[in-house]
């Protein structure tokens, strides 16, 4: 069913709610993050167009595609194709994951202007993810991050405590880590609960920790909802000062290394949310719903964003 255009959310009165943002930057994960454990080869036109339609949403930054191995991540084996393929709206980002030298240099070959890098603050959950240790990881974002400063090139960092609790034992090592990858030259930093096990209370204390080594403005959140927790904790975020999140149109995504886990925060509801409060995101949600329907379609799955469940039933 076509996407139909919510009711304007209720605007409600926050000054009793703390202080918010007058603006958020939302970072669009879904075609990289969303698609890359899909199990059905997703075809290579669909994703171009699924990135020309957020584009025409109005997102500001897109991570279209990650220069992966194909072994690793079949998924994602067209990623010079799609990046040569998409339009190129003015204004927008289009950064793409490179998980190491090789993912890096093939990027740079094939035109990207923007590269992220990624790292777990946990021993166990580095090896699962990148198959490396945390000191190994930084040497690749250390090499990565001076040859992308050469070409002009910013690079975004992600970390995730990757352990079952955001605070103790992995998340203590969140404030080193995202400082050295600070220093390393990353602009933005993405803290990311990728198993999606994160409450209010454990993002608050998260922040709080890694805010004495990072500069606020250089933090994101990127928010699972494993347990229906993705749009509270991105809220206590925005109540201490974050300007940055990340999300997946349609909720699309998941993590590989943690069972159980399910999808981003959906970027409809994120964005319906912030209306609701008066911030800014310059997306309209009406196309933003026609790209999460066309997505889903193509899947052959229901969204799971709430906003566009709701929005088919009206």
């Amino acid at each position: 069913a076509q996407a139909i255009l919510p009711p304007r959310p209720p605007r409600v009165s926050t000054s009793s709610m703390g202080t918010f943002p007058n603006r958020v930057k939302i970072v669009e994960v879904g075609p990289r993050d969303g698609l890359q454990n899909e199990k059905n080869i997703v075809p290579t036109p669909v994703k171009i167009k699924l990135v020309d339609m957020l584009s025409e949403a109005g997102l500001p930054v897109i991570e279209a595609t990650s220069f992966v191995s194909p072994k690793w991540v079949p998924q994602m084996a067209d990623h010079t194709e799609v990046l040569k393929g998409i339009q190129k709206f003015p204004g927008i980002s289009y950064p793409v994951l490179v998980p190491n030298w090789k993912g890096f240099e093939a990027a740079v070959a094939a035109g990207a202007k923007e590269v992220s890098v990624f790292g777990a603050a946990s021993e166990l959950f580095s090896q699962k993810n990148v198959n490396s240790s945390i000191e190994e990881s930084f040497q690749r974002i250390d090499a990565i991050s001076k040859a992308a400063r050469a070409a002009g090139i910013p690079v975004r960092g992600t970390w995730t405590p990757g352990c079952r609790n955001l605070v103790s034992p992995g998340a203590c090592l969140l404030p080193q880590v995202s400082k050295r990858m600070y220093s390393m030259g990353c602009y933005e930093i993405s803290l990311g609960d990728t198993i999606g096990v994160g409450t209010p209370g454990a993002m608050r204390d998260m922040l709080s920790a890694v805010m004495h080594e990072v500069p606020l403005a250089a933090l994101a959140v990127h928010c699972h909802d494993t347990y229906g927790q993705a749009l509270a904790n991105t809220l206590m975020a925005l109540q201490m000062g974050v300007t940055v999140v990340d999300s997946s149109v349609a909720g699309l995504g998941g993590c590989p290394y943690a069972q159980g886990a399910s999808g981003n925060l959906a970027t409809e509801d994120l964005v319906y949310m912030l209306a609701g409060l008066g911030i800014h995101t310059g997306v309209n949600i009406q196309k933003l719903l026609e790209a999460g329907d066309f997505i889903c379609q193509a899947l052959n799955r229901k969204s799971s964003s709430k906003v566009a469940q709701a929005s088919c039933k009206l």
